[in-house]
């Protein structure tokens, strides 16, 4: 039996109690027959009992619930201070209000109360951030900077992709991320969900995320933490995602390309595994040797093609004879495509100005 239904039933029987009585009333007053008076006003009410109340009780109630789980505890723990400091100040003012004349002291300090409060939790919902720095600062010994206001010690949200792609580890105990990384329930409850997929490959890349997120948790020296806060009436991930960072003011660490662009549109910071990749990437200018070992033909007529350890493509001129090999090589072009960095060489050492590239 759901609470709607209960509620109807309640709010039919007390208004059907109500219109009788009052159809009673009236009746009487109007010198007709009572009865049929209290019938068609008690059939009155329990019909907008039975329709209305939940619109008034339990749907009102739902509503302010799912704004409340929105907010972020900073959020909440902001505006309860503002209406704090809001009263105090209409209290302050309270009583040289009271002695105004007539109807003034009676109506002034309630709207001074009302106007205080509200302003004062609107200042401090709005300001948090800035509310929250400056007590931090003050707060901060030796006249150091406190670390939870630097940047880089916000949170940082790991979606699916990121943890299944399995760099994240390595990234975390280099140091790179210093604020503590957060992992949603629901983004838990999608890796086990693909962990107990039918199909192999994705069964593979679940259960690789689940081990992923067992070696973060297990390792001391990273700030790492599975957070029960989601975020209602929101069904994909990818949303709860944007949302849940936008109200703790974080950033989303993704190789989704997708949700990268929606999170950017939306105002939130995304760190790309995928971009940090490409930057770090070792750069070769023009001239310079290195060695690359030959694994297949290119697109083009007598062209070989290789790969760096770092992944990045070399196409090299004249290469197909050195396939299976490890050749020295002359880079003469680098191109910068959508895809990552690819790199133009031709065999052997420019005796005029190669330099080696250890």
């Amino acid at each position: 039996m759901s609470t709607d239904f209960v509620v109807r039933i309640v709010g039919m029987v007390a208004l059907f109690v109500g219109g009788f009585y009052l159809g009673t009333f009236l009746g009487k007053s109007a010198g007709d027959e009572p009865v049929l008076w209290a019938i068609v006003f008690g059939l009155v009410g329990a019909l907008m009992g039975l329709v209305i109340t939940p619109f008034l009780t339990t749907r009102p109630i739902r509503a302010f619930r799912a704004q409340i789980s929105q907010l972020s505890v900073r959020t909440m723990v902001a505006a309860m201070i503002g209406l704090i400091v809001g009263l105090i100040i209409a209290a302050l003012l309270a009583f040289p209000l009271s002695l105004l004349p007539p109807p003034f002291s009676q109506i002034l300090p309630f709207l001074g109360a009302v106007l205080f409060s509200y302003l004062s939790v609107t200042l401090f919902v709005l300001r948090q951030n800035d509310i929250i720095n400056v007590v931090s600062h003050r707060l901060a010994s030796g006249g150091r900077e406190s670390i939870a206001t630097t940047p880089e010690s916000q949170s940082v949200l790991l979606d699916t992709s990121v943890i299944i792609d399995g760099r994240i580890l390595d990234i975390a105990r280099t140091g790179f991320i210093r604020g503590p990384m957060l992992v949603p329930a629901f983004v838990l409850n999608e890796l086990q969900h693909i962990a107990d997929s039918s199909d192999g490959l994705r069964r593979q890349r679940g259960r690789r995320g689940l081990d992923i997120l067992n070696r973060l948790q297990k390792d001391p020296n990273i700030a790492f933490r599975i957070t029960d806060l989601d975020v209602e009436g929101v069904r994909a991930v990818d949303d709860k995602l944007v949302i849940l960072a936008k109200q703790l003011h974080c950033q989303i660490l993704t190789n989704d390309y997708n949700l990268n662009r929606v999170a950017e549109l939306q105002g939130v910071n995304v760190l790309n595994i995928n971009e940090l990749a490409n930057a770090v990437k070792a750069v070769f200018l023009p001239g310079e040797t290195l060695e690359v070992n030959v694994i297949q033909e290119g697109k083009e007529p007598g062209q070989g093609v290789g790969y760096l350890d770092d992944g990045t493509m070399v196409v090299v001129e004249n290469g197909k004879d050195f396939i299976n090999e490890a050749v020295p090589v002359t880079v003469t072009k680098v191109l910068q495509t959508a895809a990552g960095r690819m790199i133009f060489a031709k065999p052997g050492q420019d005796e005029g100005n190669g330099r080696s590239r250890e």
